[in-house]
């Protein structure tokens, strides 16, 4: 019985990797791009193979950057004396979409979870904890996500700060409990951020 070719049933095979793709939905992208035309097939390889070669971690943040530091910290029109603490970057752009945030932010990579072997070890807490006591910085808001998770970490992270003397504080409530920050509105996030509270 007749199939795919072995280079078809390849990308399949890999599409079919990605979140939210079945192999119906992988078997309509590779019969898409093979009927595509060569530029466009090749801009998106050219475009994955940039992603994985020239995007890194802000050495200072560990938001994601092209260079050595993000865009963010680069920006000396940013408040330094301010650190917000989020778990993931797709977490940074939804408070940064707000416009009512200009500090600095700390890209933990991450949350506790013991289920998901996730230890605090494992996120870039002692990262945050020496930019703090590098000096210049009086606040830290955790940014993490109002979930049991996201409580665990900013748990955590609040007792490696504890010895700083830098005034942590925690996004106020606005945020529903067991909501992502990543889906909240810009204006759940903007009175999150404005009225937080000291943890």
């Amino acid at each position: 019985m007749a199939g795919y070719s072995q280079s078809l049933e390849r990308l399949m095979a890999e599409l079919g990797k990605l979140p939210g793709i079945g192999p119906r939905s992988a078997e309509r992208v590779a019969f898409h791009l093979l009927k595509a035309a060569d530029e466009e097939a090749f801009a998106l390889a050219e475009a994955i193979r940039d992603l994985k070669t020239k995007i890194r971690p802000c050495r200072s943040c560990f938001n994601i950057a092209e260079g050595e530091l993000c865009e963010i910290c680069a920006d000396p029109r940013r408040d330094r004396s301010v650190i917000c603490a989020v778990e993931q970057p797709k977490d940074l752009l939804a408070l940064e979409a707000t416009g009512a945030y200009r500090g600095l932010y700390h890209v933990l990579m991450g949350h506790v979870a013991p289920l998901e072997d996730t230890a605090p070890e494992d996120l870039t807490i002692a990262a945050l904890v020496a930019r703090v006591k590098a000096g210049g910085v009086k606040e830290v808001i955790l940014g993490t996500n109002p979930d049991v998770a996201g409580d665990a970490t900013a748990l955590h992270v609040g007792r490696a700060l504890a010895g700083t003397r830098v005034k942590v504080t925690r996004l106020a409530r606005g945020l529903p409990a067991g909501g992502q920050i990543e889906y909240a509105t810009k204006s759940i996030l903007t009175d999150a951020i404005s009225q937080r509270r000291e943890l």
